[in-house]
């Protein structure tokens, strides 16, 4: 194999290449004026906990309202300062309402958010809180990427809110990421 030496043509040359090559990339995601929307920012920040009420059954089938009072006095309900709680019961026994009530109750001082619920209903109530809670003027007549990927699992009733909160607002609505998208919505 031969030995390549450059000479100064070929410097030139190289210099006039290397010089179009920068003119050339373009990015074109950042110029096209697209709002990249990740709904991971909306997922709950903190802790989950949840309130099992199989805890308090008597024999594991029933709730006795005088035993139920008094074991939720002695429960440090610190212990769920700004945590998100799901009240549920993981036995298979009939629950009075008036007994989630009263578990809500006693959390809502201290939790950022008490639910109904597994953990999954709670991400989802939260989420859905917080898209309620955008202020739309930032997307008026913008064209809007809801990112669809990422390291939080997002259930879908997120991304049927999101679009319900900015069809009415938004110049479009794509989904995927900005460079591979799939078109949602365009207003006419």
């Amino acid at each position: 194999m031969r030995g390549f030496s450059f000479t100064e043509n070929k410097w030139r040359w190289l210099f006039v290449f290397l010089q179009g090559m920068n003119e050339l990339i373009v990015n074109k995601v950042a110029e096209s004026g697209l709002i990249s929307f990740d709904l991971e920012e909306l997922y709950p920040k903190g802790e989950i906990k949840i309130f099992d009420l199989k805890d308090y059954l008597f024999m594991g089938l029933i709730l006795k309202e005088k035993e139920f009072r008094a074991a939720l006095l002695l429960i440090d309900w610190e212990q769920y300062r700004n945590k998100y709680v799901a009240i549920s019961c993981s036995a298979d026994a009939v629950i009075p309402m008036w007994a989630n009530m009263l578990v809500a109750s006693y959390l809502q001082p201290f939790a950022k958010d008490v639910v109904f619920g597994d953990e999954k209903k709670l991400i989802e109530t939260v989420l859905s809180k917080n898209i309620e809670a955008i202020n739309t003027d930032e997307f008026s007549d913008k064209r809007i990427v809801v990112k669809g990927c990422g390291e939080i699992s997002i259930p879908e009733s997120a991304y049927v809110a999101i679009t319900n909160k900015l069809r009415p607002v938004a110049k479009s609505i794509m989904y995927g990421e900005p460079c591979s998208t799939v078109p949602i919505y365009k207003k006419k």
